[in-house]
């Protein structure tokens, strides 16, 4: 679900205000352990942190959630990382809603009829071991019906959205627009600050001359 809109709170690190769909939760538990809450929901007392590599990392290295808390409290090293695994968890699993809601079109075929129809879809996903030829062919379609900055998502590989969508390896998959739509690309925007997510149409391979 994406978050609330207008919502505002402060990263430990920066001390900036930001709207809450640039940060990340982190919640405490009873031990003093910090825990990454990527879907804001656990209980009790929370704190931010920009939804960034470089300024997770700082937190821990800086302690800024001893000041947060008020109270020394014990920070995995590795918080960085499981705010990525969680992101990429939470987004494969919002795809699979999609797809039960129906507003997701899968294979190359799908996909294809997808960018021809109108509302155009609002995120197309490419599997990051998927044949380069079939890509290149949605490329050169989506170029031509002025589609370039369609934004294209290929940090997952094949096995992965196969596993989200309850299928065999997936490798071509479109979504059209929607609260589900909204709160995947969210998720998405929190996980390219810690990994690549987004390539773009590689114009030179969508030749149309």
């Amino acid at each position: 679900m994406p978050a609330k809109a207008g919502r505002e709170r402060r990263c430990v690190v920066e001390m900036s205000v930001k709207p809450e769909d640039a940060l990340l939760r982190v919640g405490l538990a009873p031990d003093g352990q910090i825990v990454a809450d990527v879907a804001a929901k656990l209980p009790g007392r929370g704190a931010w942190v920009s939804a960034q590599r470089s300024v997770v990392d700082q937190a821990v290295t800086k302690r800024a959630f001893n000041r947060a808390f008020g109270q020394a409290v014990q920070t995995p090293s590795d918080l960085a990382d499981q705010f990525e695994a969680l992101l990429k968890t939470r987004a494969l699993d919002l795809l699979g809603l999609a797809r039960r809601s129906g507003r997701l079109a899968c294979g190359h075929d799908a996909v294809r009829l997808a960018l021809k129809a109108s509302p155009h879809p609002v995120l197309r996903f490419e599997a990051s071991d998927g044949a380069r030829d079939g890509r290149e062919k949605l490329d050169r379609l989506a170029y031509g019906l002025g589609l370039s900055t369609l934004p294209v998502v290929t940090c997952f590989d094949a096995a992965q959205l196969g596993m989200a969508l309850g299928r065999s390896g997936m490798v071509h998959l479109a979504l059209a627009g929607g609260s589900d739509a909204r709160g995947l690309r969210e998720t998405l925007q929190k996980l390219s600050g810690f990994c690549a997510v987004y390539d773009q149409i590689d114009a030179s391979k969508a030749d149309l001359r």
